[in-house]
């Protein structure tokens, strides 16, 4: 089974390719056999998954492809690995006709696409996404970028690829954690856009969880076209794609704070989201029957329903404070006003925003 959905955006459109085998589509084939000069983006890690036998079909596609190799883990999201892979490119004379090819998670795709976006003014780059997390959400809409240790993603660029081509039989060699914390966007979709995709995960959350091909398929494809339909609109969230950050300001200050990858950005997210639907109760804005069902859903899914216990907070605000939604010193902050609604607020008192956050971190739950 074979899905292909077109990203419109004048000039900058691109296709995204969701499958169940690399090599099946004809489209990444013929890139890689090109005589063009290409170098894949990679971990450590993956590197060592896609030599092994089992993923042969991969070997036969890119062997004739340099690779780039840097370090597994959030923390490599930084300038000193982007000076690197100038460095390499430039060493090697590569030009302007060099096509990056980001071969990893959501790290690996962000960092590839700003190098991509600032290497002699702007290459090309392709996106192969291999995490649940950046097959349904961070290799989609061409935001890209690196960590500073003062705030997650400050350092960046919107840099659409050439094109996104998603492999589910990567999944396979995930560990559980990394399946969770993609499905927290997943969830994420559901909560900002869509009360029947959310009712949908309701039922078939385990068998997405144990990469049944259907349902997996199904997920994937939806949450790429949701965001597709957000991109085409606004593609550089000036309206919006903001609300595709439902949960991330409070994610974002929870890994600032514990250090990069120490807690996945999916886990971030599902703590951040209830925080967000907490606020958003206390605002009288979203009642606590959806509040409930939201945190159960991320409970049953097994991914964290409150942030770091050490965490107080006013490490949140004054972490939340340096976030890319803050205009003019004010906080700006995406709440859910209903399931398959979201809303942005702004100018919440800092005395209701700490209250909040304090009572979250207290509550009991009995489900």
């Amino acid at each position: 089974m074979v899905y292909k959905i077109r990203v419109s955006l004048d000039n900058n459109s691109y296709d995204i390719h969701i499958y169940n085998k690399l090599s099946s589509n004809i489209s990444i084939s013929t890139i890689f056999s090109k005589k063009n000069n290409s170098v894949i983006i990679t971990n450590d890690t993956i590197k060592n998954i896609i030599l092994k036998k089992k993923y042969i079909y991969i070997n036969n596609i890119i062997r004739n492809v340099p690779f780039f190799i840097i370090k597994d883990g959030e923390c490599y999201k930084n300038l000193q690995v982007v000076e690197d892979i100038i460095h390499f490119l430039l060493n090697k004379s590569y030009g302007r006709d060099v096509t990056l090819i980001a071969l990893g998670g959501g790290v690996i795709g962000d960092i590839t696409g700003f190098v991509a976006s600032i290497y002699q003014r702007g290459v090309n780059f392709i996106q192969i996404p291999t995490t649940l997390l950046a097959q349904v959400d961070a290799s989609i809409g061409g935001k890209t970028g690196v960590n500073h240790k003062l705030g997650k993603n400050m350092i960046g660029s919107f840099w659409q690829p050439k094109g996104v081509f998603i492999d589910i039989n990567f999944l396979s060699t995930l560990p559980r954690k990394h399946i969770l914390s993609g499905m927290a966007e997943i969830i994420k979709y559901a909560i900002i856009f869509d009360k029947e995709f959310f009712v949908w995960l309701e039922k078939n959350l385990l068998k997405v969880l144990n990469l049944q091909e259907e349902e997996l398929l199904f997920c994937i494809k939806k949450c790429c076209e949701l965001k597709t339909r957000v991109i085409e609109n606004d593609e550089k969230e000036n309206d919006v794609r903001v609300f595709l950050n439902l949960g991330h300001s409070f994610a974002h200050a929870i890994e600032t704070y514990t250090g990069y990858g120490k807690w996945l950005h999916g886990y971030a997210v599902s703590a951040g989201i209830i925080m967000s639907a907490y606020l958003s109760v206390q605002l009288n804005l979203l009642n606590k029957y959806d509040f409930f069902r939201i945190v159960k859903i991320f409970y049953n899914a097994g991914l964290p329903i409150k942030g770091p216990k050490q965490m107080l907070p006013d490490d949140y605000i004054l972490l939340m404070l340096r976030d890319k939604k803050v205009l003019n010193r004010t906080m700006r902050l995406v709440i859910p006003i209903s399931i398959g609604r979201v809303q942005l607020v702004s100018s919440v008192k800092e005395s209701i925003l700490l209250n909040s956050i304090q009572q979250c971190q207290k509550q009991i739950y009995k489900f």
